[in-house]
Parts: structure tokens; sequence; C-alpha cells
């Protein structure tokens, strides 16, 4: 079973920080919640893709009449009979249609081939068997091009990542190699992680209809606003005509902040046949057409004198993209804060290959990042014969390290005082190898959790009837983490009213426009949106008492006496200008948030495993993350949150690997029966805690929890493997050949 500790600062007659079913549950129990692929539509025909089987060349021919002959067949589209679309613009994350560009591929535009696995053709049909039968028999002709596809052969063509204001890829602060050769104890690790594939528990799907030049799709999508602007930008209808519903998403986890091909081909073949298509995805066909997390290679070299102050720190890394699209990852993020180091360098290289672009995935960079980072700090705890929590209290630093700026609260201190207490950190023996039970080999393991913080900007409206209730209406994203209840949480503190009383409607391009949901940042930056608009709201309300002679009567009184059946305030537009103000408000409020401080979730991770001496099986038999998050909206979604990351993080510690052939540079493991992600007994008891401390700088307190769970989980399980054996696993995920 699994337990969590409440925080300190929960206010019982208050509902932020109270423990509420999420308002979406009922519907989802009992199968009402209806997802992309459960629309009903008049007319509906259906899709499947044909993938290419090459990495890199040029269709020479495509013979469709097998496929065409089979009964209800509609169309098979390929390059040659396909609609023209426009090309999709490179990745700019200030520009709303690029921002969720996946690959610069005009798919069904080109005879090109990028990637085994690229769409070549789309088969449309009266039913999905049908669709898929059919697309097992286009036959496709191809003059194969060279390809580099082995990323462990590619790293010596790896060129520096360039850095932007938001993600910086380098660092050098005094002369870190001069200061690790000259260190008392130093260490000098390499690590790899392998690439990992995204298997939410709903399948990418997509559902789209026409009406001239207006669009409404149906997407399993993170973001709304991108996704709407993307469409229209592609098909060259105005933004005004595309709407986009996701109500319920399956889980995204950042495989669906992209726009990937299924939707894009789903949306032309709805303009080809004049009627609504659907798309539903296979795991295959998610696997290979929808990017995951990149390989990386690190190194991590740390020196430190006797006392166990740490004076140098390197940390590199190489990460793959593809060669038409992906997204470097801030692979060394996490140590440009962590230590109090007096010589850092960090440098981030990518190399691009001819594969599937790969995209975010939960702590994309940090996840990664601080496996080598917090193993290496072990290592190096173990050199010095101090204890690891020790070493790295040794190292807290009182302001940012690189930048000197302050941070907007950092209580990385407590989050380890109170983690060892609990987990009862005094009565591990420090020497590798001399802890059991019966048979079984125990470590503990312990590593730093960190996740930086932001907010974005959000349009929201908010209507306060004289029945008392109140509506709520942002086309904010809800992934399966609550965001709905948390933002009703909010509005009912707000305006001093029952959480019952509040409805939210979200999921709907049609709504106030607000952020995507990833980062860890939707939850804040909807909220400073709703506080506004609640704020404005409590205004008017006053204004109309006082009008109407009933200050001190309940607000319904106040609306019933004036004769109106609701009053409502609203932050942002959805017009032209408002957009652009909207924009504008959106980098301001980065930029400055950048300026002032370093604002980060953080936590420690304490881990126990058992390990079989003779086979290498390891098995985690206790967990312990303590947390500082700031405010905590909602106590069960948020510990549900927490302890989801570090189950993420398991496995990649433990079990999750794509297998690309370094040959063809196919996926050779796309579905979940060869890619194994953890079950119900690969999981023990996970106990999740948090300060519950809010952050000044952030509304109501809040620094978001969907991420900073993941970080330094494979690197607390890689510590307590090396506690339990001595052996140091520097390469993901430790399976059996490499503990043994």
């Amino acid at each position: 079973m699994t337990h969590t500790t409440l925080p300190r600062t929960t206010v019982p007659d208050r509902a932020v920080g109270r423990p509420l079913d999420r308002v979406d549950g009922a519907a989802k129990a009992t199968g009402t919640a209806r997802y992309s692929a459960e629309y009903p539509l008049p007319d509906l025909a259906h899709a499947a893709l044909v993938h290419a089987a090459v990495s890199r060349g040029r269709i020479t021919g495509i013979d469709t009449s097998a496929a065409a002959a089979v009964p209800g067949v509609i169309t098979v589209l390929t390059h040659e009979n396909a609609p023209r679309m426009k090309p999709p613009p490179p990745t700019n994350l200030l520009r709303p249609s690029a921002a969720v560009s996946s690959s610069t591929v005009n798919l069904l535009n080109t005879d090109e081939v990028f990637w085994d696995g690229q769409p070549v053709a789309v088969v449309v049909a009266e039913t999905t068997a049908a669709a898929r039968e059919a697309a097992g028999l286009v036959r496709v002709d191809y003059q194969r091009l060279p390809a580099t596809v082995d990323f462990a052969a590619a790293q010596s063509d790896a060129v520096p990542q360039k850095g932007n204001a938001i993600m910086p890829a380098g660092v050098r602060k005094g002369d870190a190699e001069a200061a690790l050769a000259s260190a008392a104890v130093s260490v000098d690790l390499r690590f790899t992680t392998p690439p990992q594939q995204h298997n939410a528990l709903e399948p990418h799907a997509t559902t789209a209809h026409w009406d001239g030049d207006r669009l409404t799709v149906h997407d399993a999508t993170q973001s709304l606003d991108w996704l709407r602007h993307h469409l229209a930008l592609r098909f060259a209808v105005p933004v005004e005509n595309v709407r986009v519903i996701a109500p319920y998403v399956g889980g995204g986890f950042g495989g669906k902040g992209s726009v990937w091909a299924g939707t894009v081909l789903t949306v032309l073949a709805a303009r080809a046949i004049g009627r609504p298509v659907r798309m539903a995805l296979t795991r295959h066909g998610v696997n290979r057409t929808v990017g995951g997390r990149t390989p990386t290679s690190q190194r991590v070299a740390l020196g430190a004198g006797t006392d166990g102050r740490i004076t140098a720190l390197v940390h590199t890394s190489v990460a793959r993209t593809g060669r038409t699209g992906g997204s470097p990852e801030p692979v060394t993020s996490m140590s440009r804060h962590l230590y109090d180091a007096e010589n850092i360098l960090l440098q981030q290289s990518t190399v691009e290959l001819d594969l599937l672009p790969n995209t975010y995935m939960r702590a994309p960079g940090e996840a990664v990042g601080s496996f080598a980072l917090e193993s290496a700090v072990d290592e190096l705890a173990h050199r010095l014969a101090i204890d690891p929590v020790e070493l790295r209290m040794r190292n807290e630093p009182a302001a940012d390290p690189v930048s000197g700026k302050r941070f907007s609260q950092r209580l990385l201190r407590e989050a380890y005082a109170l983690g060892a207490e609990r987990f009862g950190w005094s009565h591990r023996s420090a020497r590798p190898g001399s802890m059991r039970d019966g048979r079984w080999l125990v470590g503990m393991g312990v590593a730093s959790a960190y996740f930086q913080a932001m907010r974005m900007t959000s349009d929201v409206a908010v209507r306060f009837s004289v029945d008392g209730g109140v509506l709520v209406r942002c086309g904010l994203q809800d992934m399966g983490m609550g965001s709905a209840t948390a933002q009703a949480q909010i509005a009912a503190d707000a305006l001093g009213v029952p959480f019952e009383a509040v409805r939210v409607e979200y999921g709907d391009s049609a709504l106030p426009t607000a952020p995507g949901a990833g980062g860890s940042a939707q939850t804040a930056s909807v909220a400073s949106g709703l506080l506004r608009a609640c704020e404005k709201l409590n205004r008017r309300l006053d204004a109309l008492a006082r009008r109407t002679g009933t200050v001190g009567e309940s607000r319904a009184t106040t609306l019933a006496h004036a004769g109106l059946p609701s009053v409502e305030a609203a932050v942002g537009s959805d017009t032209r200008l408002g957009r652009l103000a909207g924009q504008a408000r959106l980098v301001s409020t980065v930029v400055r948030d950048q300026q002032r401080w370093v604002r980060a979730a953080s936590g420690a991770h304490f881990c126990e495993v058992r390990v079989d001496p003779d086979t290498g099986e390891v098995r985690i038999a206790r967990w312990l993350g303590v947390f500082d998050v700031g405010t905590v909206i909602n106590a069960k979604t948020a510990a549900s949150q927490l302890r989801g990351g570090i189950i993420m993080g398991i496995g990649m510690a433990l079990t999750e690997q794509t297998l690309v052939d370094p040959r063809t540079g196919r996926n050779m493991n796309p579905g979940l029966d060869t890619y194994h992600v953890p079950v119900h007994a690969d999981i023990p008891p996970i106990d999740v805690t948090w300060l519950g401390e809010p952050d000044p700088t952030m509304p109501l307190g809040l620094l978001g929890v969907g991420e900073v769970g993941t970080t330094g989980v494979a690197a607390a399980v890689a510590n307590a493997v090396h506690h339990a054996t001595g052996r140091r696993v520097r390469d993901l995920p430790i399976t059996l050949d490499k503990v043994v």
C-alpha cells in the first residue's frame, strides 16, 4: 500500500490544501467521459497509417491497388494525390503556430523519407479494421540513401548546443578542469541513458471534421491553443475557424505537447474526402510516429577538498535530435543550481540523426541529468568517507552558484533533515555490501530532486450567478492530474463560496486561452489569471452591494435586489489585439521572473533496495520523498502526481529503454509486449510528503508538482544498488547483467 502525509499548513475550513476528489472522477470511473476517439459523428470514416521501412530515402514507386480493393476502403492518400498543406514552421517557442512543430517534414507532400516509421500513406475506410487491413497491403519502393542512425557511433560528430534565454546550454565559472586536476579527492565518471518512449494510457487519437473552411478537432493534446494555431497555419484558414476540443486526455507527460503526424494527417484526410475522419493510433503507431526521450552520454567530474567542499564541477552531455526536428534537452540544468562549487564547467552538445525527432518526456533533461550528477555526488561521498546526506548539506549554496541570484525559496536542508529522520537514515551502515536481510543484500540510497518552476499567463472568465453558483471558464488542459479540481478550489476560496458551488469549463479552445499543460507550470499560470479575475468580480459585487443597499447580505441577495441573473469578470481577450497583448504579457512575465531570482521545486529521495547476490535481481523495498513544492492546492492529487513521477523514475532506473537497430534505425520494441514499464509488483510502498511552505514569488505560493518527483529517482536507485553491492552502475537501465 501507499500512504501520504498531509502538509502542516492544511486549513480545514478552506478548500485549498484539502484532499478533495477530482471533479471528473465519476465520469472517468463510470465510462461517461469521452476521449478524442469516442465522439460519435455522422458519416464517420476511419484512417490508418502506412509507415516507411527505410531510415533515409526517396519513394520511387507506391502501389495502392490491393489496398484500394479491400471492401470499405474510401481512398488511399499518398504524396501523389494528397491535398497540399503549408509546410510546418521551424520550432519557435515565441510563436504559437511554431511552438508545437514536431518535424519540418511536410508529410504526404513529399516523396522523401527521413526516418523509419515516417507515414508515407494514409488509408481511409468505413471501419478501423478495413483501414488497418488495407494499410498492410500498400507496397512502397524506395531509393535508399545513406543514413546515420547509431547514436553511440555518431557522438564524435556532436556540436555544442546553442543556448537561448530559456535554455542556456553552457556555463563557465572559474577554471573547473584545473581545479579538478589539483583537487585532493576527485571522481571523473561517464554515464549513459537510453532512449525512452511514451506509453500514456490513452494512445494518440484524433477526430476531425470540416464544415466548409471551419475545422473542429477532437485531439489528445496538451496544448489546445498552440495546436489550433498550428492547424490554422498548415491548412491556411483563420485561427478563429479552428476549434480544438479535449476535455479528457489520458496522460501526456510531454508526448502530446507537439503536433505529430497522426493529428495533421487525420485533418488532411477529412478535408480530402469531405467527411469526418478518426485516426486512433496503435501502440506501434504511436511509437513509430511520436518522439520520446533522447539518449544521452554524460561526463560528470567532481573535485573536492578532504573537508568535502566541492571545488570543481564538470558536467557535459551529448544528446540527439532528429534531422528534421527534435528538442535539445537541458541535461546539465540541475548542475547549474544544486551545489556551491567554486569552479563550474557545463556544456551540452547534440548530434542529428536520421531518426524520429525526439520530444519532451516528464522532466526533460533534468530526469537524465540528475541521474549522472547525483550518482557522481554519491561516489564522491563514498571516496571521501562522508555520509551522502552530509556531503550535500556541506555544499548547499546560499545563492545560485552560477548567476549569484537569490533563490525565491530553497528548503532542501529541511527536506533532507525530515527525510533522514523519517526514513531511519541513521541506521544505514556506511560500508557497501554490509547490510543484509536473510539472503538479500540491502542498500539505502539518496538523491536530490530539483525542477525549475515557471509561470506563464492565462485568460480566465468567472461568473457568479444569483443561485450562488460560480462558473470558471478557461481553456486549460486536464490530463488526469486534477487541474479543473485545483482551479475550483482556488476559486472557492477567492470568492468565499463552497467548493461544491464552483463549476469549471475547460478543454475547449473556444474558451479563454490558457497555456498548455507542461513544465509543471499550468496550475500556477491559470491560478494567476483566476485570482485576478476573482478580484475584479469581488470588486464588482461589492460595488453592486453598495448601490443596492445589501452590504452585509449574501451576494445572491445582492444580485436578486439588482435584478441580475449573474455578474462576470474576465482577464485577457481572444481578439487579435487581445492575443498580441497576451503574448507580450507572457514574454514579459517569463523574462522578469528569470531576471529576479532562481525559482524551483526541490526535494530529497530516500530509497531502500534488496539485491539478490546470485541473480542480480533488484527489488525496491520502500521509498520516501520529501518535497519543497510551495503551497499544495489539493493534497490528494498532488500526492498522486509526486508518486506518479517517482514511478516513472523507477521505470527509467530499472526497465525502460527503446531499442534502436544501429544498422537500420528501426524501433525494435515499439509495443508494451517488449517495452517494459513498471507494473504493480515492481513498485514499493511510496511515502510522499511536502513541507507546505508557500513560495512568496508565486500565485498562492505554489511551485508545481508534476515533474520534480521524477528527478533524482534513477540516481537514488543506483546509489542504493551501489550501497547494497559495491557496484556502481553508470548505464541505465540497471539490468541483471550490470549488477552481477
